[in-house]
């Protein structure tokens, strides 16, 4: 029955007998599907997730607190479901953590929120302030509805902003990279290995040259270099780490290229007369997909390392935009006093992901491999 497969098929069949492999690919599946729902499934969706309430800071995951929202006196602009998917919505109200509240007459009595005895864990008594229930628009007994409970799943930071809503938008920074990282090196890669390894000459000694230069120089030096020439914004972050991965790419293609454009198919293609281009396109590229697409999950990989390590160092994203290596680089310091989970969680998600795209490098690998046993 397998005779009858196409190599395709059968490397599709191969992959998902790779249990590793298939574990990679639903974290990804699961990350991707994540970074996309973004603000609409992070608690705290006001942009950036960077609601801090101070009173509530480093907490460990699991706490939970009464929450109090006081409407704002300005109007709040208010944002479509895809808008506020994308970029998150303006808070509508100002929170402040409270320990219990009380109704006389016309005002809502609160305990503000003042911490926890460290022996016991009982609430400290915290100061005590009066509201007009008038500024709720509500009558008496409505508002009520303007407190409630809530638990930060993955506790506080150290400006009180909830750690699993930056660990979700977070998510979005990495993936976007990657992904551009591994389109930017592809496309130079491609294209400066295809035109060394089929033409050959002094052409090939010219990109050989180009490309052993950029190899000599350690990546995060020139990723610094390029940051620091053209500044921190997102997009230069993003151009950075895809213009230090295209090196590997073209060394792969210049020797697949290389290799192929001897095969008789290709000098049959010659003698038809079609043009270097279409040669190019629809003969030898095609074959060399495979390969292409292990390097390109590797690639996917180290660029997220590469973007996390610059957050880290403070040359990458800067804050308060969620990303994982920023939210290490404010964090790592709290580690040994008391509160390892602040940098454990980013740095957790990191391996997972990185993991994941090795595991899925691995398989492709594996799967495209014509001399393995089906």
């Amino acid at each position: 029955m397998s005779e009858t497969l196409s190599p395709n098929q059968k490397a599709i069949q191969r992959l998902k007998k790779n249990k590793p492999a298939l574990f990679g690919l639903g974290l990804i599946a699961l990350s991707i599907v994540v970074a996309i729902l973004g603000y609409s499934i992070a608690p705290d969706d006001t942009p950036n997730t960077n609601n801090q309430l101070t009173t509530i800071a480093l907490k460990n995951p699991g706490f939970k607190v009464k929450i109090l929202k006081l409407p704002k006196s300005n109007a709040v602009n208010e944002r479509g479901f895809l808008s506020k998917m994308i970029f998150g919505s303006d808070a509508k109200h100002n929170f402040l953590p409270i320990n219990s509240f009380d109704i006389v007459g016309d005002s809502l009595i609160v305990e503000k929120y003042a911490g926890e005895n460290p022996e016991t864990g009982a609430l400290l008594k915290g100061r005590r302030e009066a509201f007009s229930t008038s500024i709720f628009k509500e009558n008496t007994e409505g508002v009520t509805k303007n407190i409630s409970g809530r638990t930060f799943y993955l506790g506080t930071d150290n400006f009180g902003r909830d750690t699993l809503s930056r660990l979700i938008l977070g998510v979005r920074v990495s993936l976007m990279v990657g992904l551009i990282a591994v389109i930017i090196s592809l496309s130079i890669g491609i294209l400066m290995g295809a035109m060394g390894g089929y033409f050959g000459g002094k052409i090939d000694d010219v990109i050989m040259l180009v490309m052993n230069t950029i190899w000599s120089i350690p990546t995060i030096l020139l990723v610094f270099a390029i940051v620091l020439a053209f500044g921190r914004g997102i997009g230069i972050i993003f151009l950075a780490v895809g213009l230090t991965m295209w090196v590997d790419v073209a060394r792969l293609v210049r020797g697949q290229v290389m290799s192929l454009k001897e095969m008789n198919f290709v000098e049959a293609a010659q003698s038809m007369g079609f043009g270097t281009g279409r040669i190019l396109m629809r003969h030898i590229l095609p074959n060399i997909l495979g390969p292409v697409m292990v390097v390109a999950a590797s690639n996917f990989a180290t660029a997220i390392l590469i973007e996390s390590g610059l957050s880290y160092l403070g040359f990458g994203i800067q804050p308060p935009t969620p990303s994982w290596g920023t939210m290490l680089n404010e964090n790592y310091g709290y580690a040994i006093g008391g509160k390892p989970f602040l940098a454990l969680i980013p740095a957790l998600a990191i391996m997972l992901m990185v993991l994941a795209f090795n595991l899925v490098g691995n398989g492709f690998r594996d799967a495209l491999d014509v001399k393995s046993k089906d």
